[in-house]
């Protein structure tokens, strides 16, 4: 049974990861379940076994990413401190995104299409990770940590900030080649990243 489980489980991650990668490199349209079962090496039937049809793989893939980036953050049972809490929550976020770059990718997509595709797990995930941080971000507010906070607007800033840094490091390090005193941060960690984010949102809060 226990293998069966670890069989399981192992099936899907491959067919998780095949799917992100190519939902955000050519969209939802463009990908196919065959593409998908190619590239996995997992059978198209099995694929729609776990996930019933394409729709619900799409879901299972956003929701799969968001979730894992959430559960991360609250792996420590008892909160730290709002401000601790809050440079957790950035840098699990930047880390993850780091380790699985298609990710903000595929977020920045389904965005600009107005949400056309987007599941109901995956609005789910969405709202309970944007409740995480709006939750540290009051808390930080009742002890008068945080001042003027808006929730949705430091979560942009936070989140679309990381996005972007990761889906245009190629026109980055193309602009650097053109003009090598350009600074684009091409040579920047994702831990300098997250800390130089974090200074900068508890600067303006406080």
């Amino acid at each position: 049974m226990q293998k069966k489980t670890r069989d399981a489980q192992a099936t899907k991650a491959k067919i998780i990861h095949t799917s992100m990668m190519l939902f955000s490199t050519n969209g939802y349209d463009a990908t196919t379940a065959d593409e998908i079962s190619k590239i996995s090496g997992v059978n198209k039937a099995m694929i729609f076994y776990y996930y019933k049809n394409k729709v619900g793989l799409y879901g299972a893939v956003l929701s799969h990413a968001l979730e894992s980036i959430h559960d991360e953050v609250l792996k420590e049972k008892e909160y730290l401190t709002p401000l601790k809490d809050l440079k957790r929550f950035i840098k699990t976020y930047a880390l993850y995104c780091e380790k699985h770059p298609y990710l903000p990718a595929l977020l920045l997509r389904e965005l600009s299409n107005s949400g056309a595709y987007l599941p109901d797990v995956m609005f789910d995930s969405m709202r309970k990770l944007f409740a995480l941080l709006s939750k540290i971000l009051k808390e930080g507010e009742r002890q008068k940590l945080f001042h003027n906070v808006e929730p949705m607007l430091i979560h942009f800033m936070i989140v679309g900030t990381i996005n972007l840094f990761i889906t245009t490091k190629p026109l980055r390090k193309k602009s650097v080649e053109l003009e090598e005193e350009l600074n684009t941060c091409c040579d920047c960690d994702m831990e300098y990243i997250a800390d130089y984010i974090f200074n900068k949102v508890k600067l303006m809060l406080s």
